[in-house]
């Protein structure tokens, strides 16, 4: 895989697929520490996943699921340079460990051939924010949070 990018083609296509891997993930909130670098795969992009690459900051409560999260830092600014998001969304970028290539073995296993021969951007549209800057996967979205 490689890096996510944070400048996709300029039209992505929506394309609504189930996630059947990100809701059942069991990874826990001691898996990551402040500092590292880690991506939310939300899609595919010309063959590979893309998603958003992002560095973990402190611990923080995330909402959505009642449980822990972490706060994370886009590195590129804009209207959310700070969200909170579930570890289970998260996999690290640089750092090679069993559970998040595991993961993305999984996601590439999953998207890819579903997306076989296409160019364009596909945003799977699993993942929202909310008005408190929490990510929230679709699975995890719950009325008036």
């Amino acid at each position: 895989m490689t890096p996510p990018s944070r400048t996709p083609p300029a039209v992505p296509a929506f394309a609504p697929a189930p996630d059947p891997l990100t809701p059942v993930r069991d990874i826990t909130h001691g898996h990551f520490q402040a500092g590292d670098q880690v991506v939310v795969i939300k899609g595919v992009v010309g063959g590979e996943l893309w998603g958003d690459a992002v560095r973990v900051v402190t611990p923080s409560w995330h909402t959505p699921t009642d449980e822990d999260g972490w706060r994370l830092r886009d590195p590129t600014g804009g209207a959310q340079t700070f969200t909170t998001a579930h570890p289970r969304y998260l996999v690290h970028l640089k750092l090679r460990c069993p559970d998040c290539l595991i993961y993305l073995r999984a996601m590439e296993d999953y998207l890819l051939p579903k997306y076989a021969g296409r160019d364009a951007l596909i945003d799977c549209g699993w993942y929202t924010t909310t008005a408190l800057n929490q990510l929230v996967h679709i699975a995890d979205a719950r009325g008036g949070r």
